[in-house]
């Protein structure tokens, strides 16, 4: 079954997980191996915008990596293998500065023989719950000065990291987000990702996680939408942006094109949102209320996004 015709046909009546060890165990259930349709199923099965997130946050991630592979030259018949579709990964980008290449202070380094990483993020979502954490660290810097950036991979419970969840955020608390301290954790030559650390991973992955996000919210509001009643046109528009979505997930993410195409879905979404949540209002209160909680989740990256829109305006429109 296509994923738009089960958003469409497949019942609406979902029990809701009673924590996040249960809505993962849920998404490992997911019958779809593209990402983005892994998003937007785990939007359709999820009953609040946070678990949604979860969901489109991990898609975000899967294909990343399979964007990576694509990049290198390294892309199989199969590429969506790795990391398989259960996997519970997070990115550990930001620190104390940020998560631009300058800011990253956490280095990898050879040391008697071994790979260690050292240092610390400050904000890292869903580290607590993740299996394998994906950091971002510096090699040093280039002839031109600037950081070499890496993205490696480092185990839960591996000896010398120290996962600590920060308080709840205001908005979806269901997502932990974490400060990650890394002592001298020893990493193996295999774990670190290949190629540039910002240009194949921490550039792209802002723009991938939106498409993610965006669309394993657009699942939420399809099957809300049913259940609720409050009228097919909310889902019919939503399937309809869901479809440019997975049109915009196989497109390059550095794509200026796809930047302002991608703008004018977040627009043509928060509009949607709106509507549909006045019609929960009377519906769902509860639901209602969950959703008028958790909708500034949609907006965290929103200044990010908008300089990314008018630098791809710039791009698209200077004189050649």
């Amino acid at each position: 079954m296509d994923v738009l015709e089960h958003l469409l046909s497949a019942p609406v009546e979902r029990p809701a997980p009673p924590d996040l060890a249960a809505w993962s165990a849920r998404l490992a259930a997911c019958p779809f191996p593209r990402p983005i349709d892994r998003a937007l199923w785990a939007g359709f099965e999820s009953d609040r915008l946070g678990y949604a997130f979860v969901g489109g946050y991990r898609a975000a991630l899967s294909r990343l990596l399979a964007w990576g592979a694509e990049t290198l030259g390294d892309a199989t018949e199969r590429p969506y293998a790795w990391p398989p579709s259960d996997a519970r990964l997070c990115l550990a980008a930001t620190e104390s500065g940020g998560a631009h290449p300058r800011a990253i202070a956490t280095t990898l380094r050879e040391e008697r023989g071994a790979l260690v990483v050292r240092g610390e993020k400050t904000f890292a979502t869903l580290a607590s719950a993740s299996d394998e954490l994906l950091v971002v660290v510096s090699r040093g810097a280039d002839a031109e000065g600037r950081s070499r950036l890496a993205l490696v991979r480092v185990r839960a419970g591996s000896p010398g990291l120290v996962v600590a969840d920060r308080p709840p955020t205001p908005f979806a608390p269901e997502i932990p987000h974490a400060r990650v301290t890394l002592n001298d954790v020893v990493v193996a030559s295999d774990d670190v990702l290949p190629g540039d650390g910002y240009a194949v991973y921490l550039k792209p992955f802002r723009t991938i996680e939106d498409v993610h996000v965006l669309a394993a919210a657009l699942g939420l509001v399809v099957r809300s939408a049913r259940a609720f009643g409050d009228g097919r046109v909310v889902a019919e528009t939503a399937c309809a942006l869901a479809v440019a979505l997975r049109d915009l997930s196989d497109r390059a993410p550095s794509d200026p094109a796809a930047h302002v195409a991608l703008s004018g879905l977040f627009h043509g979404a928060q509009t949607l949102f709106a509507t549909h949540a006045d019609a929960w209002k009377e519906a769902d209160p509860d639901a209602a209320e969950r959703w008028r909680r958790d909708a500034p989740l949609l907006l965290v990256a929103d200044g990010a996004r908008q300089k990314r829109t008018a630098a791809a305006w710039q791009l698209l429109t200077s004189p050649p």
